[in-house]
């Protein structure tokens, strides 16, 4: 039986499972169950564990979502590099649905969601300037550009509070910024994976362009998880790739990030 893994995927909505053969884990962490069992398998030589984010019946909406529970259970599992791909909408006319963005900026425009596990026994300040994993980044791009997908290689991912999506003058705002993308996910996760000192990539395949893009009445739910789906054996395709090439032995930053620190608790895994 396989439990452990050194790679992780964070299923986003309509992306509810990865592995075909694989070992379901109930995990108990200090900060709840994650949203889901955890599986793990393998991918060619790679031992990796999936989580879907809402849980496999999308019963977590974003801002209820057990982001430490899922990020602590992964790590506790082994897992030190973590792929997320998400569900976003575009900012910008020129990416369409369909395209596929690798960010390398967020803002997080969030709140009331606890964002770190260092709220108890000391002050924890955690570097954050760069949110994403270099490495990763790279990765993702390369793998995304030679499987013939409409990548951009970087971009500012904006996450909302939801559940409800944007206004029209919000999303115009968020565009005139100069932000890329828009989501609901990808905070505090990846700053949660930045305090456990994992590395973090953001994979984002835009599903349609924000009310304040296009005249309309705005994006749905629904219409959000048909396009999904009609992408989602192309999108496991890709991740499916880009964890074969993820490298074996870390050399980027993500590992050290807490390098100098006094941590109140000793980490998993």
């Amino acid at each position: 039986m396989v439990n452990r893994a050194d790679i992780g995927v964070i299923g986003g909505s309509g992306f509810y499972s990865l592995l075909d053969d694989a070992t379901e884990i109930e995990i108990s962490t200090p900060y709840g169950p994650p949203s889901d069992v955890v599986t793990v398998g393998r991918i060619g030589s790679r031992s990796v564990a999936f989580v879907p984010r809402h849980g496999r019946d999308h019963r977590f909406p974003p801002h209820r979502i057990p982001y430490r529970a899922n990020l602590w259970a992964l790590r506790s599992l082994g897992v030190r590099q973590v792929l997320a791909p998400s569900a976003v909408g575009s900012l910008r006319a020129e990416i369409g649905p369909g395209a596929l963005v690798v960010p390398d900026q967020l803002v997080d425009r969030t709140s009331g969601r606890v964002q770190t596990y260092y709220d108890e026994g000391g002050v924890v300040h955690v570097a954050f300037a760069d949110p994403y994993c270099p490495v990763g980044r790279s990765a993702a791009v390369t793998v995304a550009g030679a499987s013939g997908w409409e990548v951009s290689d970087g971009g500012t991912l904006v996450v909302i509070e939801g559940p409800r999506f944007s206004t029209r003058a919000e999303s115009r705002w968020f565009g005139a910024n100069g932000w890329s993308i828009v989501g609901m996910t990808a905070f505090p996760e990846a700053v949660l994976a930045r305090e456990l000192a994992l590395c973090y990539t953001s994979v984002s395949l835009v599903t349609d362009h924000d009310a304040g893009v296009e005249a309309g009445e705005g994006v749905t739910h629904e219409e959000v998880l048909a396009f999904f789906g009609t992408n989602v054996a192309r999108m496991r395709s890709l991740i499916v790739d880009v964890v074969a090439a993820l490298p074996d032995e870390r050399s980027c930053p993500c590992g050290s990030a807490l390098d100098g620190l006094k941590l109140p608790f000793e980490l998993p895994g």
